[in-house]
Protein backbone atom coordinates (compact mmCIF):
# COMPACT_ATOMS: atom_id res chain seq x y z
CA UNK A 1 0.00 0.00 0.00
CA UNK A 2 2.80 2.59 0.70
CA UNK A 3 4.03 2.12 -2.72
CA UNK A 4 0.21 3.43 -4.15
CA UNK A 5 0.41 6.19 -1.55
CA UNK A 6 3.73 7.07 -2.58
CA UNK A 7 3.27 7.49 -6.51
CA UNK A 8 -0.34 7.82 -7.01
CA UNK A 9 -1.09 9.96 -3.84
CA UNK A 10 2.24 12.04 -4.22
CA UNK A 11 0.68 15.16 -5.86
CA UNK A 12 -1.79 17.67 -4.05
CA UNK A 13 -5.51 16.77 -4.72
CA UNK A 14 -6.15 20.40 -5.69
CA UNK A 15 -3.10 19.91 -8.34
CA UNK A 16 -4.88 16.56 -9.66
CA UNK A 17 -8.30 17.54 -9.63
CA UNK A 18 -7.34 20.48 -11.70
CA UNK A 19 -5.48 18.57 -14.60
CA UNK A 20 -7.50 15.78 -14.54
CA UNK A 21 -10.54 18.13 -15.27
CA UNK A 22 -8.65 19.55 -18.31
CA UNK A 23 -7.97 15.56 -18.73
CA UNK A 24 -11.68 14.83 -19.02
CA UNK A 25 -12.00 18.08 -20.98
CA UNK A 26 -10.24 16.66 -24.25
CA UNK A 27 -11.54 13.18 -23.71
CA UNK A 28 -14.42 14.57 -24.35
CA UNK A 29 -13.47 16.82 -27.47
CA UNK A 30 -11.42 12.84 -28.46
CA UNK A 31 -14.81 11.01 -27.74
CA UNK A 32 -16.95 13.25 -29.78
CA UNK A 33 -14.31 13.63 -32.55
CA UNK A 34 -13.62 9.97 -32.45
CA UNK A 35 -17.51 8.62 -32.34
CA UNK A 36 -18.37 11.27 -35.22
CA UNK A 37 -15.97 9.40 -37.48
CA UNK A 38 -17.55 6.39 -36.79
CA UNK A 39 -14.83 4.59 -34.90
CA UNK A 40 -16.32 1.84 -32.31
CA UNK A 41 -13.58 0.32 -31.16
CA UNK A 42 -13.55 -0.06 -27.45
CA UNK A 43 -9.55 0.15 -26.81
CA UNK A 44 -9.64 3.33 -28.41
CA UNK A 45 -11.72 4.62 -25.72
CA UNK A 46 -10.07 3.45 -22.62
CA UNK A 47 -7.06 4.58 -24.12
CA UNK A 48 -8.76 7.97 -23.75
CA UNK A 49 -9.89 7.06 -20.15
CA UNK A 50 -6.98 5.93 -19.35
CA UNK A 51 -4.83 9.17 -20.38
CA UNK A 52 -7.36 11.26 -18.73
CA UNK A 53 -5.93 9.80 -14.88
CA UNK A 54 -2.42 9.77 -16.64
CA UNK A 55 -2.82 13.17 -17.68
CA UNK A 56 -1.89 15.22 -14.67
CA UNK A 57 1.12 13.34 -13.86
CA UNK A 58 2.60 13.93 -17.16
CA UNK A 59 1.77 17.59 -16.93
CA UNK A 60 3.83 17.29 -13.63
CA UNK A 61 6.66 15.69 -15.70
CA UNK A 62 6.44 19.00 -18.08
CA UNK A 63 6.34 21.59 -15.75
CA UNK A 64 9.38 20.15 -13.51
CA UNK A 65 11.56 19.86 -16.31
CA UNK A 66 9.89 23.24 -17.90
CA UNK A 67 10.83 24.96 -13.98
CA UNK A 68 14.25 23.17 -14.63
CA UNK A 69 15.07 25.13 -17.72
CA UNK A 70 13.47 28.45 -16.79
CA UNK A 71 14.13 28.65 -13.79
CA UNK A 72 12.97 32.18 -11.88
CA UNK A 73 12.92 33.55 -15.08
CA UNK A 74 9.73 36.07 -16.50
CA UNK A 75 8.58 36.36 -20.22
CA UNK A 76 6.49 39.06 -21.04
CA UNK A 77 4.85 37.76 -24.44
CA UNK A 78 1.34 38.25 -26.48
CA UNK A 79 -1.15 37.07 -24.44
CA UNK A 80 -2.65 34.70 -27.31
CA UNK A 81 1.12 33.23 -28.17
CA UNK A 82 0.83 32.29 -24.39
CA UNK A 83 -2.45 30.53 -24.87
CA UNK A 84 -1.74 28.89 -27.90
CA UNK A 85 1.62 27.40 -26.27
CA UNK A 86 0.22 26.13 -23.27
CA UNK A 87 -2.79 24.51 -25.49
CA UNK A 88 0.14 22.59 -27.80
CA UNK A 89 2.02 21.60 -24.22
CA UNK A 90 -1.79 20.42 -22.65
CA UNK A 91 -2.54 18.41 -26.14
CA UNK A 92 1.11 16.70 -26.28
CA UNK A 93 1.00 16.18 -22.07
CA UNK A 94 -1.93 14.39 -22.73
CA UNK A 95 -1.38 12.48 -25.90
CA UNK A 96 1.82 10.96 -24.42
CA UNK A 97 0.64 10.28 -20.98
CA UNK A 98 1.11 6.59 -21.42
CA UNK A 99 4.73 7.35 -22.21
CA UNK A 100 5.46 10.43 -19.92
CA UNK A 101 3.40 9.74 -16.56
CA UNK A 102 5.71 6.89 -15.52
CA UNK A 103 8.58 9.15 -15.08
CA UNK A 104 6.46 11.58 -12.69
CA UNK A 105 5.09 8.50 -10.60
CA UNK A 106 8.70 6.87 -10.41
CA UNK A 107 9.73 10.70 -9.62
CA UNK A 108 7.16 11.02 -6.91
CA UNK A 109 8.02 7.41 -5.68
CA UNK A 110 11.62 8.15 -5.19
CA UNK A 111 10.77 11.77 -3.78
CA UNK A 112 8.67 10.53 -1.16
CA UNK A 113 10.85 7.81 -0.52
CA UNK A 114 13.41 10.22 0.33
CA UNK A 115 11.84 11.96 2.61
CA UNK A 116 10.16 9.13 4.47
CA UNK A 117 6.43 10.88 3.16
CA UNK A 118 3.66 8.41 3.44
CA UNK A 119 5.61 5.63 5.61
CA UNK A 120 3.17 3.74 7.80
Amino acid sequence: MSFIKKTFGGLSSSYYLRHLFFGAIFTTLYVMLFYSMGDKRVLTYIVLVGNTFLYPYSRFVYESVADFIFGDNVFFVNALFLLVVKFITMLLSYGFAFIIAPLGLLYLYFYHTKNKTFDE
